[in-house]
């Protein structure tokens, strides 16, 4: 179908595309993988493609294919001796498939996912099976999943940072299938589910539009006696459409036709050669409506067009307010003076999902009423790392689970310019992330409409994870460039959006609050009623900001600075604009001193119906607790799951609730709450620094509470092993559970902590005298020290003997005794033993209960040192026997003495002794 339209097109090269190409900056790049086989995996293939599109060798590069699960490597194979071939591709697959590929597998040796496959330059590192996974040396790689497996974002934190896994989608063909690599606009790449191409070019075709949209799939540019013409996608929509051209120089329109559409053909709309000339710069966007509705001469409307390609003339550049008008974020098409007097044939080959970006257009052959013939692109992914690779990344901090954040706002400039406004938008992984499918609109207080929606695909934040949206002359020079005074000074609002299926205005009625990710109303002075329905709806029960100009010398800006909460506009304060920069936050008050942990209670800890998480502080009454930062950490998590700045003060009792319970005085954030082994910080640093909680000290820590044995967060917290307190579920009788401080106030020592009853707002239920009872026994050495000199246990009591009596007790009884319930207790060193005696105190008759059921001596007296059950039966045996010797050596000494003196008392008749003798001699004769 044909109709006359004047139009005047030039011819050009894409320069961009060509850039990479003209300086030689070929790349070797995975370019399609297929993991998985219907029925038998016996078609598996990884290609790779060296961008140089010729034979190149592939010495000194390794691929590495690495299992999601525990993020090991579990194939290597060296490249070396081996080349692509003549086209630039290599294979590397099942032995049943065809194409032959270079190096063969056995079947099923590609794992499904989720997995990763990765390329790396050989001299950087000695990468072998079982390793670790590592981007240094990294060239390229493909991280990728199903939506029954998951779990892969390990692997894309490390391998592709800043870009999720790739979901293979089973159901997207019937029978096989791959995943192939395809440029998306400009020199951004991505992949896509296809019909497996080993060997061959990808195929790459731009997703299709759904059965009522319309878009822009071909140009031809021409110049002298060849006319022009722009084709449009096949559509079920019933419209009307309308096609106009636009003049770049004044914003009018030159040339307006009403488009007849006849389903299932594409509709080819021829152009006047007379209309323009070479050298000027125009547009062609497509509208809803009628040629009625956009006359000649015209100026450009405010409607958002349903597709739009600028272009720039080779002396020539459109307009900023054309420009951001039609392809809001999105450069022109540069033409070039080079192919004067010929023709450009554009066909739409970017596979993005998105309309109105130029990017997506490459020279390509004319295929009029046929599918568009693109070719492949000679350029590198902007993803891919320059050989020789990087240091391991760090994983993406908890926090990262969260999504952008509005940092900060300049909606008004001194003077009547405007030319410095700007929105600065942040990601609080502090990493580069792409922007696919987040949109972000202004709101205008006075009809409640959105007067710019703006479409962020295909964009990056920055190193640093900033981006910003601003004025075309703002320095630094903003990715998205808006005409000056774009941006409305008040009663209006900016937020910021996750829309997957296009513009948020156009999946809800009125002001859309589906996908919002952020939001920032603001307002001029005595503006405050006319800001309240978009508070209503964007930021319910908070007051629109007020950019105050009488707060900063010259500029200021709305600046994130209090918390990273979203929709939240307590964070936002006045301060100097820093574009792409950390934000200039005024320096915070001192932080209180004397407040401290006083209770804390874990959601999970028990299943009782009324357990919740909370932290009770405690310090002086009235104090306000502004410069202080309560930070939760979770055991096995790389950083923290809550970094909540504190706002209010203490109550007139001196305590500060914080959590999901009733009366609390600040609330936890959306989703956060106590984990069932962690810890509880309170922190005096800034909350970027506590949240971090990589470089807190002992002046930052002010106060401390680990219930956790996880080595590593003790490590980080400056704690050791038995600085932890465990929360014991007996120690309550069937009822929620809390740890409480009954000792002020040591912060860091874990015995002032005792498991009891939820007491927030109320003092806390500790060891009592009224449920004691009495304790007298003899210990043998419990610790190491004593232990090694059993004889001498001095030492120990004037130490801290308390606490290893405790935890002798609490083995056997495990009802939560701690060093607090032995205050009133005396402990002595009586012969190298231990003596307790004296009164064990309770938190209630239950506790009570388990105690006198567990004392191994409870109701005897210590007349003799009774050993502790873990001396061994042979050391007592032994201590028999020597016992008895003992006695028996006694026993012959005292013999021996009694004969000795019983013979000196008695002398012997020596006179008697002769005569005896000499009558013997006579009578023998």
């Amino acid at each position: 179908m044909v109709a006359k339209l004047s139009f005047h097109l030039v011819a050009a090269a894409y320069a961009v595309c060509l850039v990479a190409s003209v300086n030689g900056d070929h790349c070797l790049i995975i370019s399609e993988v297929n993991a998985d086989n219907p029925k038998l995996d016996t078609t598996e293939f990884v290609e790779l493609y060296h961008t140089g599109g010729r034979r190149s060798p592939l010495d000194g590069y390794t691929l590495v294919f690495y299992n999601g699960n525990g993020n090991v490597a579990y194939k290597v194979l060296d490249l070396k001796t081996h080349t692509t071939d003549d086209r630039g591709f290599f294979l590397v697959g099942s032995v049943d498939m065809q194409p032959k590929p270079a190096i063969l597998l056995p079947p099923n040796t590609v794992q499904n996912g989720p997995d990763a496959i990765a390329l790396y330059r050989t001299s950087a590192a000695r990468y072998v099976e079982k390793m670790n996974a590592t981007a240094v040396g990294l060239v390229d790689a493909i991280v990728y999943m199903t939506r029954r497996s998951g779990g892969a974002e390990v692997l894309a934190e490390m391998l592709t940072p800043g870009e999720p896994a790739f979901v293979e989608d089973e159901g997207v063909h019937e029978g096989d299938e791959s995943i192939e690599r395809c440029l998306v606009s400009g020199e951004s790449w991505g992949f896509q589910v296809a019909l497996p191409s080993p060997g061959q070019r990808n195929r790459c075709t731009p997703p299709g539009p759904d059965a009522d949209a319309i878009r822009i799939s071909e140009l031809r540019l021409g110049e002298g006696q060849t006319d022009g013409f722009v084709e449009l996608s096949e559509s079920q929509a019933a419209g009307p459409f309308v096609l106009l051209v636009l003049d770049g120089r004044t914003d009018t329109v030159s040339e307006s036709v009403d488009v007849h559409l006849s389903r299932g053909e594409l509709i080819s709309i021829a152009i006047d050669k007379k209309k323009m000339k070479g050298d000027e710069s125009w547009a062609v966007a497509l509208y809803s409506g009628r040629a009625s509705d956009f006359l000649v001469g015209s100026s450009l409307s405010q409607t958002q067009p349903l597709d739009a390609f600028v272009f720039a003339g080779s002396g020539d550049q459109p307009t900023a307010y054309l420009t951001e008008t039609l392809i809001p974020g999105r450069q022109a098409y540069q033409l070039s003076t080079r192919l004067s007097g010929g023709v450009l044939y554009l066909s739409r080959c970017g596979v993005a999902s998105w309309t109105r970006d130029p990017g997506v257009f490459w020279e390509a052959p004319q295929t009029l009423g046929q599918p568009n013939q693109c070719p492949w692109p000679k350029i590198c992914p902007h993803t891919t790392l320059v050989p020789g690779g990087t240091d391991v990344p760090p994983h993406l901090p908890p926090w990262s689970r969260g999504d952008f954040l509005i940092s900060e706002v300049n909606s008004d400039n001194p003077g009547a310019a405007e030319d410095g406004e700007f929105i600065e938008l942040w990601h609080p992984s502090g990493r580069r992330v792409t922007l696919d499918f987040v949109w972000l609109l202004l709101f205008s207080g006075h009809n409640l409409k959105p007067y710019r929606e703006i479409s962020l695909a295909g964009h990056f934040t920055t190193a640093q994870g900033y981006f910003l949206v601003g004025s075309d002359r703002l320095v630094p020079a903003p990715s998205v460039r808006l005409p000056p005074n774009t941006i409305q000074n008040g009663p209006d609002a900016v937020a910021l959006y996750r829309s997957p299926k296009g513009p948020p205005s156009a999946q809800q009625r009125g002001i859309p609050t589906q996908g919002l990710l952020d939001a920032v109303v603001y307002r001029l002075r005595g503006s405050d009623k006319e800001a309240q329905e978009l508070s209503d709806a964007l930021t319910p029960g908070q007051l629109p900001l007020l950019e105050d100009p009488e707060v900063q010398l010259g500029d200021e800006a709305l600046s994130r600075c209090n918390n990273l909460l979203p929709a939240d506009l307590s964070a936002f304060v006045v301060a100097p604009p820093t574009p792409l920069r950390e934000n200039s936050c005024p320096r915070p008050p001192p932080p209180p001193e004397g407040v401290v942990i006083s209770e804390v209670g874990g959601a999970r800890w028990t299943n009782h119906s009324q357990q919740r998480g909370f932290v009770e502080l405690l310090g002086p009454p009235l104090t306000s607790l502004q410069g202080l930062v309560l930070t939760v950490f979770e055991e096995q998590r790389a950083g923290t799951t809550m970094a909540l700045p504190l706002t209010g003060m203490t109550s007139h009792n001196g305590f500060y609730v914080i959590g999901n319970v009733t009366g609390a005085d600040q609330l936890f954030p959306r989703g956060a709450t106590i984990p069932s082994n962690g810890a509880v910080v309170l922190c005096s640093d800034t909350v970027t620094v506590c949240r971090a909680g990589t470089t807190l000290t002992n002046s930052t820590l002010r106060d401390t509470l680990v219930f956790s044995d996880d080595l590593k967060l003790l490590v980080k917290l400056s704690a050791t092993r038995g600085q932890q307190v465990m929360p014991v579920l007996r120690s309550v009788d069937d009822g929620p559970l809390s740890l409480s401080r009954c000792s002020c106030c040591d912060a860091r020592s874990p015995s002032s902590w005792t498991s009891s009853s939820p007491t927030p707002h109320l003092p806390n239920i500790c060891p009592s005298p009224a449920f004691s009872s009495d304790i007298d026994l003899c210990l043998a050495p419990l610790s190491g020290d004593w232990q090694e000199h059993p004889w001498n246990c001095t030492g120990l009591v004037q130490g801290h003997s308390e606490v290893d009596v405790a935890v002798y007790l609490e083995e056997r009884c495990h009802c939560g005794i701690s060093a607090l319930y032995l205050q009133v207790a005396n402990i002595s060193c009586v012969a190298g033993w231990l003596r307790v005696q004296g009164n064990i105190q309770a938190l209630s008759d239950h506790q009570k209960g388990l105690i006198l059921q567990t004392s191994p001596t409870q109701g005897k007296t210590c007349s003799g040192p009774s050993t502790d059950p873990r001396v061994s039966t042979e050391s007592a045996l032994g201590l028999q026997i020597g016992l008895v010797l003992g006695v028996l050596v006694l026993i012959g000494l005292v013999a021996a003495l009694l004969t000795y003196l019983y013979k000196k008392r008695r002398p012997l008749d020596y006179y008697s002794m002769e005569l005896n003798e000499h009558g013997e001699g006579l009578s023998e004769l």
